[in-house]
């Protein structure tokens, strides 16, 4: 859920016990017990009020579409490094014999002009 390994959980279990102490930390542990179950009764019942107030359209609705997982900007380059080559995506390579436009008015052996009042 918290995407907590074991080493991470032991050592939160040892800051807890360092600061709350022994004594106070079966009562935290019990209060933080409530506190999930009643955040889980509270999503089960907002989920619940949601199909009811939806009807029959809730079940037609992608939820993997609303995952904010799925926008996680490593995932998109992987998929998109993954993903097939299509020969329409691909611009052809531009063959280079002269150059696509020349400058109007440049003679490339003076120096580029610049106007003194704009710098």
């Amino acid at each position: 859920m918290f995407d907590i390994n074991g080493w991470e959980l032991l050592l939160l279990g040892l800051l807890a016990i360092l600061i709350l102490g022994p004594e106070r930390l079966p009562e935290y542990a019990a209060k933080f017990g409530r506190f999930v179950r009643q955040a889980r009764t509270m999503a089960d019942r907002a989920k619940q009020q949601l199909k009811d107030e939806m009807g029959p359209e809730f079940s037609d609705v992608d939820w993997r579409a609303y995952d904010p997982r799925q926008y996680d900007p490593r995932k998109i380059v992987r998929d998109a490094l993954a993903a097939p080559a299509d020969d329409d995506d691909i611009a052809p390579e531009p063959t280079v014999d002269k150059p696509l436009s020349t400058p109007r008015g440049h003679d490339p052996s003076l120096p580029t002009p610049w106007d003194s009042e704009a710098t």
